[in-house]
């Protein structure tokens, strides 16, 4: 089978669409890739703590390989940290790389380009599929997923700290997407099909915080058009426990 490492962002996308590639039979996962915040040691967007992510990866039974990233990194810099990644993981036999994307086609075009420059191809599993069945589907299968980061423009303060079930989707406001494809909502999962163990945790503090783009930096990711970006988020705070 085809080695492949899977692009791990901790939450239910990332978990289905694993769910997914192992039912196909054709790859072998060699690991977990998951970036971080180096500045607070949290995963990237979703703001979960990096003891959680360790669980997370031992329960999944599988090595992960941590990526760490300045809160304030400038494409270029992302671009070559993760192309210094990409090299060494293709170094290592890898020649496909997962991702849980569904939507986003400039998204999806970069990571494309930038896996060719070292061989690799980027495999989507879930693309383009309806995020409405999906999200039922990840509920219909048992997975258990908790809200640890929501965008303040699209949701308010009471769906950070939710577990995903049906009640959740139906409360969605239309304009959202039910998977939070667009970054309304961003997940953590503890438990599921994948899961040798599930993973305990304590409901911490929510807090909200409000990002600003940087002003010296033109090569900031937020600077391509700085009034677009969403800058407000409400974090709900998980405090990891033994796994049970």
């Amino acid at each position: 089978m085809n080695k492949a490492y899977f692009n791990w962002s901790s939450g239910k996308d990332s978990t289905l669409a694993l769910y997914e590639i192992i039912k196909q039979q054709e790859y072998t996962i060699t690991k977990l890739v998951t970036t971080l915040n180096s500045d607070v040691d949290r995963v990237s967007m979703h703001g979960l703590r990096e003891a959680l992510l360790d669980l997370q990866a031992e329960s999944l039974g599988l090595p992960l390989e941590k990526v760490f990233l300045s809160g304030n990194v400038s494409m270029a810099e992302y671009s070559k940290i993760l192309g210094a990644t990409t090299e060494a993981l293709a170094a290592e036999g890898n020649t496909h790389s997962i991702f849980g994307d569904i939507f986003l086609e400039d998204l999806k075009a970069y990571r494309e380009e930038q896996l060719d420059r070292v061989g690799i191809k980027a495999v989507f599993p879930l693309w383009k599929r309806n995020t409405l069945e999906l999200i039922h589907s990840f509920i219909d299968h048992g997975f258990k997923a908790i809200t640890v980061c929501v965008n303040a423009k699209h949701l308010d303060k009471s769906f950070v700290g939710r577990v995903i079930d049906k009640q959740f989707i139906d409360d969605l406001p239309e304009d959202v997407d039910p998977c939070g494809e667009n970054g309304e909502f961003h997940t953590f999962v503890f438990n599921g099909p994948l899961f040798t163990k599930p993973i305990n945790f304590e409901v911490g503090e929510i807090v909200e915080r409000s990002y600003t783009p940087s002003s010296n930096d033109e090569d900031n990711c937020f600077s391509e058009d700085k009034k677009s970006w969403n800058t407000q988020f409400y974090f709900c705070d998980l405090i990891p426990t033994e796994l049970s």
